[in-house]
């Protein structure tokens, strides 16, 4: 009778396996992502963005709640392009979203990237799993001021770049877009991710500051390329140094960080794309992580492998 039950017990673990893997598998797939370069102000504060000890960061960690290890997961569903509508002033890096109203704090010293203005940028956006949609990059009008509640009437009607489908490679989408010339100073970069094969519309804020392009020679002591460039170094780091936009109510100074390992243009002085995954900390609670059709053909093998186990325990 033992001997029964046991072979019971195991039949019904064979078939019931497979079977709880093809529900998951047949569960809705979940985008996950946001900016790494120019590093993101919820990337940047999350365990692998390096900046969680700075006072920007503290201080958002501690009004939030959480410690953003869910940095890919800042989405609201169904808004089909309202973003104005839905999103209300003052709420625009947290997507009125209470576990990151933190990102939304006033303040000018938030870790940020420096960039040259009409330089070509090439944006890093992590992404754990590839899903098709658009990519709208505005950025403050000139005049911003960071230590007020950013608003939309601080962003142009119309977004200075736009990317649809771009590939995921390595776990990041990589594109290319052409900065304003007429921006100085600390700005913020606005990157409104709208995917076509869900429902979920991703917001981002990227602090950035303007800085005019250095001399070639001054850079390098005089040893140019034979183009006229200079050499640049493929492992820019991170600065520690204040840069001189601090703002005039006495708030401290930027920090200005450059995304880790990725190789800087020498022609443009702008950021190439990288080849190392730049995706992790995800949040496992919100979806699966892998493919819906790698997940798919997981569970028929688990479940031709449970099929052919209850057959021989039935002939036993």
């Amino acid at each position: 009778m033992t001997r029964t039950t046991d072979r019971m017990k195991a039949t019904g673990a064979a078939v019931a396996a497979p079977l709880l893997l093809l529900f998951w598998a047949a569960g809705p797939a979940q985008a996950h992502g946001a900016p790494t370069d120019p590093i993101s102000r919820v990337y940047a504060c999350s365990p692998s963005g390096g900046s969680a000890g700075t006072a920007a960061c503290k201080a958002a960690i501690a009004a939030s709640g959480q410690n953003f290890v869910a940095w890919d997961n800042l989405r609201v569903a169904d808004v089909n392009g309202r973003d104005r509508q839905v999103i209300p002033d003052g709420k625009l890096c947290s997507g009125n979203l209470a576990a990151y109203r933190g990102l939304d704090l006033a303040r000018a010293d938030w870790p940020a990237t420096e960039l040259t203005p009409g330089a070509r940028l090439t944006m890093t956006y992590a992404s754990t799993i590839a899903h098709t949609g658009t990519f709208k990059l505005y950025l403050t009008k000139p005049g911003y001021d960071p230590t007020k509640p950013l608003t939309w009437s601080e962003l142009p009607a119309q977004p200075f770049a736009e990317v649809k489908d771009p590939p995921l490679t390595n776990g990041a989408y990589h594109f290319g877009a052409t900065l304003p010339a007429d921006r100085t100073g600390r700005q913020l970069l606005y990157t409104i991710w709208q995917n076509s094969s869900t429902s979920d519309t991703y917001y981002s804020c990227s602090d950035v500051v303007f800085t005019a392009r250095k001399d070639a020679k001054k850079d390098t002591g005089g040893d140019a390329g034979k183009d006229g460039g200079a050499t640049a170094s493929a492992k820019p780091r991170a600065s520690a140094t204040p840069t001189p936009s601090a703002s005039k109510s006495g708030a401290a100074p930027a920090r200005t960080t450059t995304a880790a390992a990725s190789p800087v243009s020498p022609k443009t002085g702008t950021t190439a794309a990288d080849s190392t995954p730049v995706a992790s900390d995800t949040d496992s609670g919100s979806g699966p992580s892998a493919p819906l059709l790698a997940g798919g053909a997981a569970a028929v093998l688990v479940l031709t492998g449970g099929a052919a186990l209850a057959l021989r325990l039935r002939r036993r």
